[in-house]
């Protein structure tokens, strides 16, 4: 009898921190070191998203003219922060829409990809964190590469992708299935992708963090405080990387989570694309319409998001870019 007492009460803490463990993907030993890096610019981010906040009519995909003139914004952006940027121009629908690379490093090394898509879902949408929080990071990329010179043993690709929003999401019209594609075609040595997918909303409010399983819960904080590492169930060691080396000298909380792509959310950005590909790769975001209640609608303007932990997010990210 009693036998049976400790297995009843074992077996929901042994579920649990399976779980846990499988789930979350703890880091137990904190080994990432921060190399020497510029700071991230909270001003600099706030402009960059202000600019692209203030297209009219918004950057939605049947608005061809207006994504034409944020792509060539994002040239201009990228040329000044020192890098010779590359226009991937694709078709759809008897249009042509363009990705925009920035390379940095050995040209032949194997690459890092951090993307981040331009358009938005709909024209009543400026599009504030959805996603022009996360093009102004990989212009702060850029920025900060070009100044640190870092010696690089890889190749960075800093892109800005067209076409992730509705009606082309998780279609093959996707700008990041395009750039997947080719790069897979092209045999390139791919170590990693980062989908950064809106990394400005923040809130220290109980309750203000949500989850697409209830479960999910009991193994994460009810405020939206922290940013968000996402990877596939068995892309453990990437995920684990990536957040350890976020985490490395930097005061923002970095959680992960490893789950199948059928928890909504998990491939809901550009990471679908290179996944379609068998390259590595994984989301970095604050979690999207799980924190920020202006989630495709008229009121994600840049004012709602805290660009000081922006700020730090994008540290984090450099640190990746780095050292990966």
């Amino acid at each position: 009898m009693l036998k049976i007492m400790v297995a009843l009460i074992l077996a929901p803490v042994l579920i649990y921190v399976g779980a846990y463990w499988f789930v979350k993907n703890p880091i137990l030993i904190a080994s990432a070191k921060p190399v020497d890096a510029p700071g991230a610019q909270p001003e600099r981010l706030k402009a960059d998203v202000v600019a692209l906040a203030a297209s009219d009519p918004a950057r939605a995909y049947h608005n061809v003219d207006v994504l034409d003139g944020v792509a060539d914004h994002i040239t201009a952006a990228f040329i000044k922060a020192g890098c010779t940027p590359e226009r991937q121009t694709f078709p759809v629908g008897g249009d042509d829409y363009h990705n925009i690379v920035c390379s940095l490093g050995p040209a032949d090394g194997p690459r890092i990809v951090i993307g981040a898509h331009y358009d938005v879902a709909g024209d009543n949408n400026p599009g504030a964190d959805d996603n022009a929080s996360a093009v102004a990071a990989i212009l702060e990329l850029a920025r900060m590469i070009n100044r640190a010179k870092p010696d690089l043993a890889h190749r960075i690709d800093l892109v800005a992708f067209s076409l992730e929003e509705p009606p082309n999401f998780r279609s093959s019209n996707m700008g990041s299935y395009v750039h997947a594609k080719r790069l897979r075609d092209s045999g390139a040595d791919v170590k990693l992708m980062i989908s950064v997918e809106m990394i400005g909303y923040f809130s220290d409010a109980p309750g203000s963090q949500h989850y697409p399983v209830p479960v999910l819960k009991a193994f994460y904080p009810d405020k939206g405080n922290f940013i968000g590492v996402v990877g596939r169930s068995f892309d453990r060691s990437i995920v684990a990387r990536v957040k350890g080396l976020m985490r490395a000298g930097n005061s923002l909380p970095v959680l992960s989570i490893n789950a199948p792509a059928a928890v909504p959310g998990i491939d809901f950005s550009d990471h679908w694309g290179f996944w379609q590909h068998d390259l590595p790769a994984v989301m970095v975001t604050d979690t999207a319409f799980l924190r920020n209640p202006n989630y495709h609608e008229a009121t994600d303007t840049p004012e709602t998001l805290d660009y000081g932990r922006m700020a730090k997010v994008v540290e984090g990210l450099y640190q990746v870019a780095v050292q990966f």
